[in-house]
C-alpha cells in the first residue's frame, strides 16, 4: 500500500468511495491514476484505456450503489481503475498472471463484474437484457452500458441499439468517444460522433416539460414514447443536424468532458433519475494524465514494462532476434502484392497488431480497416474475390469465431479466393479464455471447400502465403500463433507448396538410422518446434524409434503419410495448438478408424472441456501438456 495515497488507502469497496465529499473526487482520480501507472511499470497490461476513463470509473460508483446496480463494460481493457476500486487493489499486482486477476471483468472473480468482456460491442444486448429482466422481476436498480466509439462499428452493438426501444427499460448507454479503439478508430460512425452535439436550451426545455407532465401524471409509457417522438421531431427542427440515437427513440445527452469527474456526477444524477433508455456521449482521452500515453495511444495500450517516471519503455534483454508472425505477414503480403495486383489487404480494427499496417502505409488504396466488424470483414472480402481481386483477410483466430456464418455462407459455399489469415492462434498467453485461439481449426475442419493449413515456421508462412493467392485456389486459411518465430533468416525465396502435403521434419540430433520407427509423431503448426524440442530431451535410443510429420495441412491431409504410419507404427501422437476434439487427432482417427487401421492414437492439445486460463504461453502449454517437457513424458511413456 502507498502511503502517499491521501484518499486510496480508505478505499477498499465503492461504498468507502461514496462516504467522499464530491470535491476531493479529482484527488482520488490522481491517485488512481498514479497507482494504475505505478503497477503496470512493472506488471504489464493495458494501460491507456485504463487511464481515459479514470474520471468515469470513480463517477459511476460514485453515483451508482455496485454492485447492486450494474455496470457493463465493453470490452475490459479499460477496467482496471474498476477493479482496483472493488476490493482486488490489493491483490493487483497478480492481474493477467497465473492463478491471479483474470485480465478482464470475470463475473466468477467478483460480485462488481456483471458480465464477461473480452471481446467487443457486446455490452448493450447484455446490460439491455438485464434491464428487462430486472422489469419482469418486479426489481428496481440501475442498469448502465459502457461502450467505446470503436466497439460502436461492431454489428452486435447496433443490433443491441435497434431493440432498446422495444421493450420498457430505463437503460443508460455511456458512449466513450476517445477516437480510438486500439489503432485510430474508422468508418461513418467515428465520423458522426466527431461532429455530433445537442442544443442544451433543447435539452433542458424538454426536461422541464418532462417533469411537469409527469408530475401530473400524465406520462405513462405510451405517452412518454409519443413524447419522445414529437421532442424528436422538434429536435430535428431546432438541430443543424439529425441524431441517429434519437431516431431510435433513444435520447441523447452529450457531448460531456469525460475527464471532468465533478461534472460527470452531475450528470450521472440526473440521470439516474430518468425514465426510459438514454445516452450519454463523453468525450476522454486515451491515456489521459500520463503524457507518454497521451502522445501515443496506440504503442500505450499494452506497452509491456517501462519506467514510471521517464516513460521509458524496457525491452526484454533476452529479447531474441527473431521476427514476430505478424511482421512476415506483413512483409510478405507487401512483396505478394508488388508482384500480383489483385491482392487486397483487409482487418477488422488490427493494423498494427497484424502488421497489415506494412501494406497501408505503402499501398493505401488497396489495404482497408474495417472496423470492429469481424462477419462484415469476411464478406467485404467475399464481394472483392467474386470480382476476381485476391484479398488477405488478417482475423485474430478468437475473433473469427464472430464470423463463422459469414466464412460458410459467403465464402466456402461460393468457392471464393479469400485468404483467411488467422493471427493468435493457439495459446496467447495473459489476456486468457476470451483470447485464446482455441477453436479454429476444429470448427473449421468440417466446412466444404476450405483448405486449412498452419506453418511450422516462418519460411512455411511465406510459401503458404504464396500458395494462397495462386490461381483456383478457392478459400484458404492459413493459422499461426502470436508472438516470435524461430528462424532469423526468415526471408527466404516465395515458392508454392503441394496443397495437402506435409513433410518429414529431421530428428534434430544426430542418432542411428531406423527404416523402422515405431512411434510417430504427427503436428501441425508452431507448435511442431516443441515436438522438435522434446526429441532432443530423449536418449538416442529412444529418438531412433520416433519419426515427426509436420502435416502443414488439416484439410486436406496427407493421406499418404497416414497409410504409411498407420501400417507400420504402433504408436501415434498428435500435437495442435488447439482443442484437441475436432481437430488434427480427431481427423487423423477418423481416417485410420475409416480405413481399418488400429494403431494406438495419443491426441495432445487443448482441452474441450474446460477453458484453458490466463498465463505465460510456457506456463498454459506445461498446463495442457504441449510443451517440449509434456511431449517427452509422453514420448517416454
Amino acid at each position: 500500500m502507498d502511503l502517499d495515497y491521501k484518499y486510496l488507502n480508505k478505499i477498499e469497496y465503492p461504498a468507502d468511495l461514496r462516504k467522499l465529499d464530491v470535491e476531493v473526487l479529482s484527488d482520488v482520480c490522481s491517485e488512481l491514476r498514479d497507482d494504475i501507472v505505478k503497477e503496470l511499470s512493472v506488471n504489464p497490461g493495458h494501460l491507456a484505456s485504463s487511464l481515459g476513463v479514470t474520471e468515469l470509473t470513480v463517477a459511476l460508483h460514485y453515483v451508482y450503489d455496485t454492485p447492486n446496480d450494474r455496470i457493463v463494460w465493453d470490452v475490459g481493457h479499460q477496467a482496471y481503475g474498476h477493479k482496483i476500486l472493488t476490493g482486488r487493489r490489493e491483490v493487483f499486482s497478480t492481474n493477467r498472471k497465473l492463478g491471479g486477476l483474470h485480465p478482464f471483468p470475470c463475473p466468477q472473480e467478483s460480485e462488481y463484474d456483471t458480465f464477461t468482456c473480452g471481446h467487443a460491442s457486446n455490452s448493450i444486448s447484455a446490460a439491455l437484457g438485464m434491464a428487462v429482466a430486472d422489469n419482469l422481476e418486479g426489481r428496481k436498480r440501475h442498469v448502465v452500458a459502457v461502450i467505446g466509439d470503436g466497439y460502436m462499428s461492431g454489428g452486435l452493438a447496433f443490433e443491441g441499439l435497434n431493440n432498446v426501444s422495444s421493450s420498457p427499460n430505463d437503460l443508460l448507454i455511456i458512449l466513450n468517444d476517445n477516437n480510438m479503439s486500439i489503432d485510430r478508430s474508422v468508418g461513418g460512425m467515428k465520423q458522426y460522433l466527431l461532429s455530433l452535439n445537442t442544443n442544451e436550451s433543447y435539452n433542458r426545455w424538454r426536461n422541464k416539460i418532462a417533469g411537469w407532465l409527469k408530475n401530473r401524471g400524465w406520462l405513462d409509457e405510451n405517452t412518454r414514447k409519443k413524447t419522445i417522438r414529437m421532442g424528436n421531431a422538434l429536435k430535428s427542427a431546432l438541430s443543424p443536424q439529425a441524431n441517429v440515437f434519437e431516431g431510435m427513440n433513444i435520447r441523447y445527452f452529450g457531448p460531456v468532458d469525460g475527464n471532468d469527474v465533478k461534472e460527470l456526477v452531475r450528470v450521472l444524477r440526473q440521470l439516474k433519475t430518468m425514465s426510459g433508455p438514454k445516452l450519454l456521449h463523453i468525450h476522454t482521452i486515451k491515456g489521459k494524465g500520463y503524457e507518454p500515453a497521451e502522445k501515443s495511444a496506440t504503442i500505450w495500450h499494452a506497452p509491456g514494462k517501462f519506467d514510471a517516471k521517464t516513460g521509458e519503455r524496457i525491452k526484454d534483454s533476452a529479447e531474441k532476434k527473431t521476427v514476430k508472425y505478424q511482421e512476415v505477414f506483413g512483409r510478405t503480403l507487401v512483396e505478394l502484392a508488388r508482384e500480383n495486383k489483385k491482392i487486397v489487404g483487409v482487418t477488422p480494427a488490427m493494423p498494427t497488431g497484424c502488421s497489415m499496417n506494412i501494406m497501408m502505409d505503402e499501398m493505401p488504396d488497396r489495404a482497408f480497416d474495417v472496423g470492429i466488424a469481424e462477419g462484415h470483414a469476411v464478406t467485404f472480402s467475399a464481394g472483392m474475390a467474386k470480382e476476381g481481386l485476391v484479398p488477405f483477410c488478417n482475423i485474430y483466430s478468437a475473433f473469427a469465431q464472430r464470423a463463422y456464418d459469414n466464412i460458410i455462407h459467403d465464402v466456402a459455399i461460393e468457392k471464393l479466393n479469400v485468404v483467411m489469415c488467422l493471427d493468435r492462434a493457439g495459446i496467447v498467453g495473459e489476456d486468457g479464455a476470451t483470447h485464446h485461439g482455441a477453436f479454429d481449426l476444429a470448427a473449421l475442419r468440417p466446412i466444404p471447400n476450405l483448405t486449412i493449413c498452419a506453418p511450422m515456421n516462418e519460411h512455411e508462412l511465406r510459401r503458404m502465403m504464396y500458395t494462397a493467392q495462386l490461381p483456383d485456389q478457392g478459400p484458404v486459411v492459413i493459422r499461426y500463433p502470436r508472438g516470435r518465430g524461430v528462424i532469423e533468416d526468415w526471408q527466404c525465396p516465395l515458392e508454392p507448396l503441394e496443397v495437402g502435403k506435409g513433410r518429414e521434419v529431421p530428428v534434430p540430433v544426430n542418432v542411428p538410422v531406423n527404416a523402422n520407427p515405431d512411434i510417430a509423431v504427427l503436428s501441425i503448426g508452431t507448435i511442431g518446434n516443441n515436438v522438435q524440442r522434446a526429441l532432443t530431451m530423449l536418449t538416442p535410443e529412444e529418438r531412433a524409434r520416433v519419426v515427426h510429420y509436420d502435416m502443414r495441412y488439416l484439410k486436406p491431409l496427407d493421406t499418404s503419410i497416414l497409410n504409411k504410419v498407420g501400417a507400420k507404427c504402433k504408436r501415434i501422437i498428435t500435437v495442435e495448438d488447439g482443442v484437441k476434439e475436432g481437430g488434427l487427432g480427431s481427423a487423423v482417427l477418423e481416417y485410420l478408424t475409416d480405413h481399418d487401421m488400429h494403431p494406438v492414437v495419443v491426441r495432445l492439445g487443448m482441452p474441450s472441456t474446460q477453458f484453458v486460463e490466463h498465463g505465460t504461453v510456457e506456463q498454459l502449454q506445461h498446463l495442457v501438456g504441449i510443451d517440449a517437457e509434456g511431449i517427452a513424458e509422453k514420448l517416454r511413456s
